[in-house]
């Protein structure tokens, strides 16, 4: 059972899937969190007015309403709670008619186990910080309100981006973010795939981790982006 889940957070599965609902409602409960599961998106809206859920894994494709229109309806009144989507189709059009429908993640089936339970540890790492909380993985802490960052107890002298950078990929350890996502989140910006600020900064921050004499953290996926690991 991840310690992350010691205060646990209820979590609302809308899946018409029989087999994906009890399989994801088994996995939820072992790893210590409370899900609530549905099997439409009607009964979705219910149990999220009723039951106030800490996040929302919903499939896009449910009979009475779907999974976009659950999401869509929740931004609508001004709702932020985490909504992960699930869906069937890989095509890239899908992915963004979740991400322009409100989601904050996109996950496609199959799924492997331990990617979802890292995304979904991931949003609820986002819902439960601010610009100020203290982040700590192994020896690495970043310090937000003192914009410090010690490694081993070495303070560590970052750049506005390079903390920014390093921050993003703390809140979302063991996921791969996709380059045009960091370009977003960091810059504010789409990524145009001929920009190579990103992959500057991060080889900067690396070399600065690194000279401390820890081992390399931020993995390079190729055609993909990055992401943080720590044993």
């Amino acid at each position: 059972m991840n310690a992350e889940t010691t205060n646990a957070a209820t979590i609302l599965i809308a899946e018409d899937d029989v087999e994906i609902r009890t399989a994801l409602e088994r996995i939820l409960k072992y790893e210590g969190y409370q899900p609530i599961a549905v099997n439409d998106g009607a009964a979705a809206l219910e149990g999220i007015s009723e039951q106030d859920p800490d996040l929302v894994i919903l499939d896009v494709m449910m009979p009475f309403v779907d999974g976009l229109t659950v999401c869509r309806r929740l931004r609508e009144r001004n709702d932020r709670r985490p909504v992960l989507m699930l869906t069937a189709r890989h095509e890239i059009s899908d992915r963004v008619a979740g991400l322009d429908a409100g989601a904050d993640d996109y996950l496609p089936k199959p799924f492997d186990l331990e990617e979802l339970l890292a995304r979904i540890r991931a949003l609820l790492r986002r819902v439960r910080s601010d610009d100020s909380e203290t982040l700590h993985i192994g020896d690495l802490m970043l310090d937000p309100r003192r914009h410090e960052v010690t490694l081993d107890g070495q303070l560590i002298d970052l750049t506005r981006t390079e903390f920014q950078i390093l921050q993003l990929l703390m809140l979302n350890q063991g996921i791969v973010l996709e380059r045009g996502v960091m370009y977003e989140r960091i810059w504010g910006y789409d990524f145009d795939g001929s920009s190579r600020s990103l992959d500057v900064h991060i080889g900067y921050l690396r070399r600065k981790l690194e000279a401390t004499g820890a081992d390399r953290m931020i993995e390079t996926v190729r055609g993909v982006g990055f992401v943080l690991r720590a044993d």
